[in-house]
């Protein structure tokens, strides 16, 4: 349930029911119906709705104002009156690659949760930290409290990203949540990694033999680990999505409560254990024949590999495909080079996080670095990935390559484990030589880590920019002792009229912010200041503006225009770009948007004029680009 959801319920009640609704799009500040019956709307209701500005009737449109959050609401008006919008993202999909999407959604299905992961990473720590040092046994109340809580939200994971992951895909949350749940059910558990003998074992022979111990509707079902794992919640939660889209469309409305979650829990359950997380270990029984023949081939070589490639095996949940390799060699050798090469890894994620603390410009998460740093050094490293790395991308890479060097160093030295034991710096012991208590192993991972570190933190610090927006408003001139004052230059060249005048009333009421009308001569909008663009509408008629000092400025060309979708306008920048005074942002046809039928008049709008003092107009009747057109008063 969306932020926003009480709201959309009145707004769709108060239009006529959803039932009165024949479309629905959203442009930079207003919702747009088409409604069967604008009579059935409740004008009066709407208007002093909270959350609502007021209401407009233009273009064969009933447009309800709400303001620069019109998307957040748009989506919960979307959903409550289950319609299809005709155009809600002011972002194409297409315009990221899929490496980047599926970054952005791993981090973000993270995203809700990194406090209270931190939080148990540093109990795993503090509770090996306190076992080693023999504050307490191993098995003893205070153990199995700390280990419980610490655990939990690892063990767990499925059903914390099956809730994220959700409502990332726009699913019913508690079917993200079931999903999970199920993933992790104890009996199914139990079942699919069964003792004894397996019922059958398919593709016998092959590098992706599988054991099977249970079946689901006669078919065989590869046994699986779900607990901990990340990739394969989210592939099921977006199997879901659509399973979910198709029942709306065919389960009639009065039963949709649920049959809708029935069939989309059952129908994507049963392919995610069936095809989806048999995949994934397909993918890892693959990846393990392909490490032992790299190991065979050259095992300094292998160590590289693994040491770059670790954090990203550990996200996709292939590295187990290398912990069985790693239990045959202490079995058969009595030693493993391969857990070796991967223990840098820990180690330069966390000194990374180290330089991004000095670097990072969001004090939220600089605020997540320190306990960042102090699970990663005992060896839980998800709250630095997910939190910092990962989404910044670059830190992350120059992780892996830290890693990678840590992993070389370590087989330059022959350092070997005897024991799979503890992790981060309680790991260090695990390359003793328990039967010749030789410590060079040990001496060679402490060199391996150091190495690392020391490499990931330095090119951490001078290679890696944090290009975050920084929203700290910076002093602006003063005029006179408390009044500071910033000047805004016109975006547009052409005839100043009072907003008053405008034939919107939203704008001529001011409702939306104070500024000016502009009756444009010249089809081209010009940056007025330095600063970012924070909004760019895909019809590419309406830019939002805010300046390096925090003005918020609203630049909306005609009035509209939104039905010409983006015909006859051209945008020079993206949303995000960052903008210098001058340039170029947005060209139009003004005679071709008027010979379509539709008014050019353009309010330029300080959509946050309530945080200054006074906003002071131009005397001027005509400006060029390079005339001041507002003066706000700080």
């Amino acid at each position: 349930m969306g932020k926003y959801h009480d709201l959309a319920e009145k707004i769709v009640a108060n239009v006529g029911g959803k039932e009165n609704i024949n479309s629905l799009t959203h442009c930079i500040t207003r919702l747009r119906f088409k409604l069967k019956d604008e009579s059935k709307a409740n004008d009066d209701n709407l208007k002093n709705m909270d959350g609502v500005v007021t209401v407009m009737k233009s273009g064969g449109q009933y447009q309800v104002v709400i303001g620069n959050h019109v998307p957040h609401v748009y989506e919960d008006v979307v959903e409550v009156a289950g319609i299809s919008g005709g155009s809600s993202s002011e972002e194409d999909e297409g315009s990221t690659n899929i490496f980047n999407k599926l970054i952005d959604v791993i981090s973000g299905c993270f995203q809700p949760f990194l406090g209270a992961l931190s939080a148990c990473g540093m109990l795993k720590g503090f509770n090996a930290l306190f076992l080693y040092l023999k504050l307490y046994e191993a098995g003893s109340g205070t153990d199995v409290f700390l280990t419980a809580v610490g655990d939990s939200i690892f063990y767990f994971m499925p059903i914390l990203i099956g809730l994220t992951a959700a409502r990332k895909f726009k699913v019913s949350e508690f079917t993200g949540i079931a999903i999970g749940a199920a993933l992790v059910y104890p009996t199914i558990q139990a079942s699919a990694l069964g003792t004894g003998e397996p019922l059958m074992t398919l593709f016998q022979g092959t590098i992706i033999e599988s054991p099977v111990f249970i079946r689901i509707l006669g078919l065989p079902i590869i046994a699986n680990n779900y607990t901990s794992s990340v990739v394969r919640v989210i592939l099921v939660v977006w199997f879901a999505k659509y399973i979910q889209k198709f029942a709306k469309k065919i389960i009639p409305e009065i039963v949709q409560t649920f049959l809708v979650p029935f069939f989309t829990i059952v129908i994507s359950m049963f392919f995610g254990f069936l095809l989806i997380g048999p995949i994934i270990t397909f993918a890892t029984n693959i990846l393990g024949a392909g490490f032992t023949a790299l190991y065979d081939f050259s095992p300094a070589l292998m160590s590289v590999v693994v040491g770059f490639f670790w954090q990203p095996l550990v996200i996709f949940g292939l590295h187990w495909s290398l912990i069985p390799l790693a239990m045959i060699n202490l079995s058969t050798l009595g030693f493993d080079t391969i857990l070796a090469a991967s223990f840098s890894a820990s180690f330069a994620q966390t000194a990374v996080v180290i330089a991004m603390y000095f670097k990072l410009k969001d004090k939220k998460l600089k605020e997540l670095c320190i306990p960042a740093v102090i699970s990663g050094f005992f060896g839980v490293t998800e709250p630095a990935i997910y939190g910092l790395t990962l989404p910044k991308k670059k830190p992350f890479v120059i992780s892996m390559i830290g890693a990678a060097i840590g992993g070389l160093i370590t087989a330059l030295f022959g350092a070997k484990s005897y024991v799979m034991g503890g992790l981060g710096v309680f790991g260090f012991v695990n390359h003793i030589n328990t039967e010749t208590n030789d410590v060079s192993h040990m001496i060679g991972q402490f060199v391996a880590v150091g190495v690392a570190m020391v490499f990931s933190f330095v090119v951490t610090m001078f290679f890696w920019k944090d290009d975050t927006v920084v929203e700290e408003t910076p002093e602006l001139p003063t005029d006179g002792v408390n009044v500071r004052k910033e000047t805004i230059q016109s975006p547009i060249e052409g005839q100043i009229m009072p907003l008053s005048t405008a034939k919107d009333q939203a704008f001529a009421e001011g409702i939306l912010g104070k500024g000016v009308l502009i009756h444009p001569t010249k089809g081209e909008v010009i940056a007025p200041f330095d600063g970012t663009v924070m909004t760019l509408f895909p019809s590419k008629h309406a830019i939002g503006l805010v300046s390096d000092n925090g003005l918020e400025l609203l630049i909306h060309i005609g009035l509209d225009t939104v039905q010409l979708n983006g015909e006859d306008f051209t945008a020079h920048v993206k949303q995000g770009d960052k903008i210098k005074r001058g340039q170029k942002l947005v060209s139009f046809d003004k005679e071709a948007i008027e010979a379509a039928g539709y008014s050019v008049e353009t309010p330029v709008i300080v959509t946050n004029s309530a945080d200054y003092l006074d906003i002071i107009d131009s005397d001027k009747k005509d400006v060029c680009n390079d005339d001041d057109l507002l003066t706000v008063l700080v």
